[in-house]
């Protein structure tokens, strides 16, 4: 019989929490690095080295890799000759656990998580409760898989009953278009094929939990049917041309994972869940000899890629902004942006509007202003703020044509396409949409000099903030007449994979 201490078990996993904030696996960092050498497409390049370059900094720095440090997933199995001296419940541990990750002083990690989802909203300030899987196993031991799992990819997950003669491959390939760029690809698909909808849905979350392996898997080549549809599917992403953060390119996918299960004859469920470019989990086992020790990995490991601004980057001063100037800008420049940036997000844009729709006063001025979808981390230390990339621009699609045409709002800034109905609004405003790189938060932060909330500070991280910035990295990924990258680039590259026959599935 093993005995785990309750200190012992809640240390470990707010160690682990801590550990995957800032460390990605060793893995992901490697199949990241070969996809950065045959990237043949500029922008998605130039992307993949800004998330290779935070993640660097964010393992030097213990830094956050993302501003959206996820909500806290935990797995765990137990053997059934464990004994816990504790008296909390496993659940309670955990969640005590998470607690401390997340209002850790030298690290602090954004609280994202609201209780009461459908009526108050209310942030519960440490990122609890934690979503716990549990299930006893032979054995004396207690393993656990942690992962903190952002909303952008999250939002992502796809389910459909199909039907026993459909096929898996035309599902998938149909259905990771429709799932645009907010997961933050290049990333990892997860797949659950079988058991119930519930089951489907839980095997494509652990699976996520699992070592990438398609390097390895491409060069010994596979051993069974399941691992020949990887192959096929990691192929047929790839060659959908989507690309770093849907700008275009040769890497969509760095792996695909499937766990299946038995079903009943009338059904074929299936899951599949992404993992974004801040992949974040983490293993381990306690045996009663006390709390877990995870082993960082060497920065040797990180390749020598630094990020450095291109030359022909255009700086603009956001101070002296005007919308002559924004119709200037086309698609596919880059721009460093400089002065005061204002910030907003899902929270602050419905407060906008009903203050709007009772012909209230706002409290901030947006006219000839740029507005950054992003909430941050809180700053530690000698910080002016903690790290702070873009959230998913989609979710504030509706609220896009209000901004333009009642507040003077110019331009906006965030992560991933825009909506038919938002590249609309941008066209008919002769607005622009600009593009940061999502996964690149630590990176990003840095060109934040000071921080001020302007309104909604109840509101926590989704208050208005005015950033000053210096040369803050962007794409015009939308200009004014409507034209967008997120629709160009991806075709243009799935016709030169298919053109040009560029081989995908390189060991």
């Amino acid at each position: 019989m093993t005995t785990i201490k309750q200190e012992d078990f809640i240390s470990s996993i707010a160690d682990a929490f801590q550990f995957i904030s800032y460390y990605h696996p060793k893995d992901y960092i490697q199949h990241l690095a070969r996809a950065y050498e045959r990237e043949r497409s500029p922008a998605a390049k130039d992307a993949i080295a800004q998330i290779l370059t935070n993640s660097r900094m964010c393992a030097e720095g213990h830094r956050p890799l993302c501003q959206d440090t996820g909500i806290a997933n935990v797995f765990l199995k137990i053997g059934m000759d464990v004994r816990f001296e504790a008296k909390m419940s496993v659940a309670d541990m955990v969640n005590e656990g998470v607690h401390r990750a997340y209002t850790h002083p030298d690290n602090t990690l954004r609280a994202s998580v609201l209780a009461d989802p459908i009526f108050t909203r209310k942030n519960t300030k440490d990122n609890t409760p934690a979503v716990i899987q549990m299930e006893l196993v032979p054995g004396d031991k207690v393993e656990v898989n942690v992962g903190a799992k952002g909303g952008g990819s999250e939002n992502k997950s796809k389910f459909a009953m199909l039907n026993p003669s459909d096929s898996i491959v035309d599902w998938v390939l149909k259905t990771v278009p429709v799932m645009g760029a907010g997961w933050c690809p290049p990333g990892m698909l997860g797949l659950g094929i079988g058991g119930t909808a519930e089951k489907a849905m839980l095997m494509a979350k652990e699976s996520l939990m699992e070592p990438i392996d398609m390097h390895e898997l491409l060069a010994r080549g596979p051993r069974n049917k399941l691992e020949e549809l990887r192959i096929e599917l990691y192929t047929k992403v790839n060659a959908l041309g989507i690309g770093a953060q849907g700008l275009g390119g040769l890497s969509t996918v760095l792996d695909v994972k499937i766990r299946d299960y038995p079903t009943h004859a009338a059904s074929k469920p299936i899951a599949m869940i992404p993992n974004c470019a801040a992949t974040r989990h983490a293993h381990f086992v306690l045996d009663g000899s006390g709390p877990a020790a995870l082993e960082p990995p060497s920065l040797e490991d990180w390749p020598k890629v630094s990020w450095s601004p291109a030359a022909s980057a255009r700086r603009v001063d956001l101070d002296a902004l005007t919308p002559a100037e924004v119709r200037t800008w086309k698609p596919g420049d880059t721009l460093l942006l400089s002065g005061k940036l204002l910030t907003g997000r899902d929270a602050a844009h419905m407060r906008i509007q009903e203050m709007l729709d009772k012909g209230e006063k706002l409290p901030v001025s947006f006219a000839n202003r740029v507005i950054y979808y992003v909430g941050p981390v809180d700053p530690v230390r000698d910080e002016v703020v903690g790290p702070a990339g873009p959230t998913t621009s989609s979710r504030m699609d509706k609220f896009t044509d209000m901004m333009l045409a009642k507040t003077g709002l110019i331009g906006m800034v965030g992560k991933a396409e825009r909506g038919p109905a938002a590249i609309e609004a941008i066209k008919k405003h002769k607005a622009a949409y600009l593009m940061a790189v999502g996964g690149a938060a630590y990176l990003v932060a840095k060109a934040i000099k000071k921080s001020r909330v302007l309104a909604f500070g109840d509101l926590g991280m989704e208050a208005i903030y005015e950033f000053e910035e210096k040369d803050m990295p962007d794409t015009v990924a939308v200009d004014a007449s409507g034209n967008a990258v997120h629709q160009s680039g991806p075709a243009e590259w799935e016709k030169r994979i298919k053109e040009f026959k560029i081989p995908l599935a390189v060991a």
